[in-house]
């Protein structure tokens, strides 16, 4: 029996995917401990997860060196056999570097890659083909693997699905409309107009975080439509998770709420707005469509993560995506 661990301290949507790893080594070596090292606030992803046998959690945001320091301490009193680092950030390579593993396995394009027993080559194209980020990690582990992807998964508590069981009544859909990168996100007025055509026979549920009560209730305040639902910070991640498994149809921008989607294979109408899928962080569910623009835009991506307001001050990435176009995502009520 080996002892490994997974590094991802990065955002939530990089953590979902990250967990399709912990799939993939508890199918190939079901007997071997798997612990995974996740940011502070990411934690709530994982409660009771059924493959973990540890989940050690950083906090970033206070004494963030001293915490580092402390992490290593940590990771090198586990003694593990192998360490797994999916970011290519110098703080997660001096982890990896210096965890005291028998493999130390990350990208080499992690700066201190050098400390590395393997290096694994960040592709984004191989042989004309856009690798998904699920590809991208799941080549850290193909050396003790069968090199075959596994999706990845949440695993919501019968508690998580008892809280939202009671807004499953009648059709609905999920709705996600913020994003962390503002000119990924498709602006409040395109969300109204795309709501306010939708039939009354659909509950419409608004998800996100605490912080985006306010742009969830301003799209909720000024639409037409009279059975949207303000969730957003009442529901936990899994909670979140649950209640999108049995929506008729989710509506995501570029975010975590997406990736959420694609570890419950929910269905998942996904709108890019600044970004591409070409980047590798597309929705990997059977129900799943991605919605652009319709016209070609020279400025598009403006970046990885887009910025927090358009470079060419036209905003046509998000502008030109028509309500038609998510409406003809949506399942007809027979």
């Amino acid at each position: 029996m080996k002892r490994i661990l997974i590094i991802q301290t990065a955002f939530i949507g990089d953590a979902v995917l990250a967990a399709a790893m912990l799939e993939k080594v508890h199918l190939s070596h079901p007997d071997w401990k798997i612990d995974f090292l996740v940011r502070k606030g990411n934690e709530g992803l994982f409660a009771e997860h059924p493959f973990l046998n540890r989940l050690i959690i950083w906090d970033k945001k206070e004494n963030k060196y001293l915490h580092l320091l402390q992490l290593l301490f940590k990771i090198r009193s586990k003694k593990y056999d192998i360490v797994v680092n999916a970011q290519r950030y110098a703080a997660t390579g001096f982890l990896t570097g210096f965890s005291g593993a028998r493999e130390k396995i990350g990208f080499d394009k992690n700066p201190l890659s050098f400390l590395f027993s393997n290096k694994v080559k960040h592709d984004t194209l191989v042989e004309g083909t856009y690798l998904h980020e699920v590809e991208r990690n799941q080549r850290l582990i193909a050396s003790f693997t069968d090199g075959q992807y596994a999706m990845p998964r949440l695993y919501p508590s019968a508690a998580d699905e008892k809280e939202v069981k009671v807004l499953k009544g009648k059709p609905y859909i999920c709705v996600a409309p913020a994003s962390v990168w503002k000119t990924k996100q498709y602006p409040k007025f395109k969300w109204r107009e795309f709501l306010d055509a939708i039939s009354e026979d659909y509950v419409v549920y608004l998800i996100g975080a605490p912080s985006d009560k306010e742009l969830c209730e301003r799209i909720s305040s000024k639409s037409s439509h009279k059975m949207i639902f303000n969730l957003a910070g009442k529901l936990s991640f899994l909670q979140s998770a649950a209640l999108m498994k049995d929506a008729k149809m989710n509506y995501a921008n570029d975010s975590a709420p997406m990736h959420f989607a694609s570890a419950m294979n929910a269905p998942i109408t996904a709108v890019y707005c600044s970004t591409v899928p070409e980047f590798g962080y597309g929705p990997l569910g059977k129900n799943s469509t991605i919605i652009e623009a319709d016209i070609k835009l020279s400025c598009k991506p403006c970046g990885t993560h887009g910025s927090n307001r358009c470079p060419e001050k036209h905003y046509d990435c998000a502008i030109k995506i028509k309500k038609e176009q998510l409406l003809a995502t949506l399942p007809s009520i027979i």
